[in-house]
């Protein structure tokens, strides 16, 4: 009897200890990398756990039950699973995490030029990731920012197709663009520089919208978008993305990680893009899109340090033949009038640095050169331009109690050579050469938790235009930990080029008039912002963040198209031009893998002189933008639809009896994407672009004016130089390609594989 007992109570204990030690394991991944330190628990229990260094988790001594297992962390939408625990089943579940559309606590730099939460910021900063641009994938970062709400790149020419960016409506010039904070893509690198950056190397993209100038100077005016690069540490040891289309696009990015020696580590990337099918799609003999081919290579250094004191070194080679025109063009008619084309050669390189300096206080010297060469031809006009720009800084960074100070100087110097009278006076020719110093100071006080405020200022001194004076502030209050208010208020100042900003000073009949000694462009922006987090308890991420935005521009300088149609007047505006608005995106991730982006731009662009507004050419007055997409497990599959709406914009006509519309309809663009990841290391991906078929000749007459006369030789003008109307001309036109406000590509389709190894 007591032996029975002793064998039932042995039993009993053995089955409760079988029954309590019912375990979850399994791995974290994304995109097929393992990730760590994710906080994976059963919802409602006190089980819980995080995975370790390769991703790997346990939950132990589960009861039987139903269970909902939660994994989050920064960064990726949360993850929820159903899961139900039986008696003496161990269950093995690897969680699959999306990268959220927005990380809101990504470290971020671009702001105040120093690592801080995005969440943390005195100064909106907008971080968007490699999946963001997956969902469209393109071959440049020009195209890629167009599902990016309030920026959208801005097509200037028919024929060469070259563009800028604009923020909130304002003109490509006032767009800063860095590469790892340095002020790399500027001048004659923001028509062409835009491309060849190798997507396989970019680890984030920040945006800010409103002037910058106190921290980076001239051209930092409407907003600036500094393109980060992978971490040597952190980037695959391989990776190669390409795509190609059925107009004969092919695109191809390589990037690798090498270990050089223990201390040294090399990131290289390569891009390549061919695209040499003419296509005359609307019938005017000129080519739809321009015909490139492009090679870019990127390098970047990072060298281990005592004290792990930073130092890295890059370098990017660049170099693009891009040629449109008549469709019969060839190179032996390159310059000259008997057949259109506008050929440009393209030869760019790029270095760039941070070294920290090894004393006990923060000191950051940071680097960077470009040069850039550029042998073209509109036509039969030749531009020939060399500009060269060098860059230092010195960075203090020190902690005193509440104020986080930044201290730092600055020198830029500027070379600009070409053809143009832009560098000739009576003597002959006369390159345009300016050092720049600098000299900025800014103070973060963090008097709580919830409130903290940043002052900051600069002095530069221009050697053409004397002393110039930024300063700026921002503040920030938390509510709560989910509801941050900003407000920023700064001035903006920029140096104006026009040989090597604005095309239309180069291409068409147009004659270039300058009226004046062109002043620096002044800017005052005041910007509130408001950002709100929704956690719900099934899993559900929601952000909003909206703004709005006002700037006010002195000495603006805008082509002038109105006055005379046959010239292109350049000048100070004598009035004041005024950029407002407002700017709100939604982001919406649910457990179920569906994930909705949406974002919207109402804004006012306008010019004020002689008492009389009018609104700025090629600005929407409303823009929208929106991703939707949606992820099925079992299938491995990814469903991306992605678009972008734009409102009507002023366009640049030749007078009042030019046919082609005044302003553009309203257009939209969109994509559809499929994404199989069932195989290791790899991922496929097809998809149409355009859907909609949309392009510029859709209800005009014609986009480009006089095509079939591209050197004008059966224009008649009268002694004023304006064009007469004739039998052959009966609108008095002359040739102009600058009637543009969007691509001309129609619909297409595209195949592309990925693959990664880690």
């Amino acid at each position: 009897m007591i032996k029975n007992k002793l064998i039932l109570f042995i039993s009993l204990v053995l089955n409760i200890g079988y029954a309590q030690n019912v375990s979850v394991s399994g791995k974290v991944l994304a995109e097929k990398e393992s990730v760590a330190f994710v906080n994976i628990y059963l919802k409602n229990t006190q089980v819980g756990t995080s995975s370790n260094e390769d991703g790997l988790f346990e939950l132990k001594n589960i009861p039987p039950g139903n269970y909902t297992l939660i994994a989050s962390t920064i960064g990726y939408s949360p993850f929820s699973k159903t899961v139900i625990i039986k008696e003496g089943e161990n269950q093995l579940i690897n969680i699959s995490l999306v990268p959220s559309i927005e990380s809101l606590d990504e470290m971020v730099v671009t702001g105040t030029l120093k690592p801080v939460s995005r969440l943390e910021s005195p100064v909106p900063v907008e971080v968007y990731k490699p999946t963001f641009f997956k969902k469209n994938p393109t071959a440049s970062i020009f195209e890629a920012l167009q599902n990016v709400n309030g920026v959208r790149p801005q097509v200037n020419c028919n024929v060469c197709n070259t563009g800028d960016i604009h923020i909130n409506g304002l003109e490509g010039p006032y767009t800063l663009v860095l590469i790892d904070g340095m002020p790399i893509v500027s001048g004659l690198g923001t028509v062409y520089g835009l491309s060849g950056i190798p997507n396989s190397l970019i680890e984030q993209i920040e945006i800010v919208k409103g002037p910058a100038s106190t921290l980076y100077g001239s051209e930092a005016v409407g907003g600036l978008i500094n393109i980060i690069t992978k971490n040597n540490l952190t980037a695959p040891v391989f990776s190669a993305d390409s795509f190609a289309t059925d107009w004969g696009e092919y695109n191809l990015d390589i990037g690798t990680k090498v270990t050089i020696r223990k201390k040294t580590s090399l990131l290289l990337g390569v891009n390549y893009f061919k695209y040499d099918n003419p296509i005359d799609n609307n019938g005017d003999n000129f080519t739809d899109l321009t015909l490139q081919d492009r090679i870019s290579v990127f390098q970047k250094w990072n060298f281990e340090r005592k004290k792990s004191r930073i130092f890295t070194l890059a370098g990017r080679f660049f170099y693009e033949d891009r040629w449109g025109g008549e469709m019969q063009w060839t190179p032996e008619f390159r310059g000259g009038d008997e057949i259109y084309g506008e050929s440009i050669y393209t030869r760019r390189w790029e270095v760039l640095g941070k070294y920290q300096l090894p004393f006990k206080e923060q000191l950051m010297l940071s680097f960077s050169y470009n040069d850039h060469s550029q042998n073209s031809v509109y036509g039969d006009v030749p531009y020939l331009a060399d500009q060269r720009i060098g860059f230092t800084q010195l960075t203090w960074d020190k902690i005193l109690s509440k104020h986080s100070i930044l201290a730092g100087t600055a020198l830029r110097y500027n070379y600009y050579d070409d053809n143009t009278p832009a560098t000739s006076d009576i003597n002959g020719n006369k390159p345009d050469e300016v050092v720049i110093p600098s000299v900025f100071l800014q103070d973060e006080i963090a008097f709580n938790k919830k409130h903290s405020l940043l002052l900051g200022a600069r002095y530069d001194y221009d050697d053409r235009h004397g002393s110039i004076f930024t300063p700026r502030g921002a503040y920030r209050f938390k509510f709560t930990d989910n509801d941050i208010l900003r407000l920023n208020a700064g001035t903006g100042f920029r140096v104006v080029n026009l040989f090597t900003e604005e095309h239309a000073a180069l291409t068409g009949s147009r004659e270039v008039v300058i009226t004046e000694e062109l002043k620096p462009e002044r800017s005052f922006n005041v910007n509130l912002n408001y950002l709100k987090k929704i956690y719900s308890g099934n899993g559900t991420f929601v952000t909003l963040d909206a703004s709005l935005f006002y700037t006010n521009f002195q000495n603006i300088i805008i082509p002038d198209y109105d006055t005379n149609p046959n010239q292109i007047i350049y000048d100070n505006l004598n009035g004041k031009s005024v950029s407002k608005g407002v700017s709100a995106n939604v982001d919406i991730a649910l457990p179920n893998s569906f994930k909705v982006m949406f974002g919207g731009t109402l804004q006012d662009v306008s010019n004020t002189e002689n008492g009389i507004t009018k609104r700025q050419i090629l600005t929407e007055s409303y823009s929208a933008n929106w991703g939707l997409s949606y992820t099925i497990r079992p299938w491995h599959l990814t469903l991306d639809y992605t678009g972008n709406l734009y409102g009507p914009m002023r366009l640049p006509t030749l007078g009042g009896s030019d046919p082609r519309r005044d302003f553009s309809p309203t257009w939209s663009i969109q994509n559809i994407q499929f994404t199989y990841g069932g195989m290791k290391n790899f991922e496929i991906y097809a998809g149409i672009k355009n859907l909609l078929n949309w392009t510029p000749n859709n209800g005009n007459p014609f986009i480009i004016a006089r095509a079939n006369d591209p050197f004008d030789k059966e224009v008649t003008f009268d002694n004023n130089g304006n064009a007469v109307a004739t039998a052959n001309n009966p609108n008095a036109l002359t040739f102009d390609p600058t009637y543009v406000y969007g691509p001309n590509q129609g619909i297409r389709s595209f195949l592309g594989l990925r693959y990664t190894l880690n």
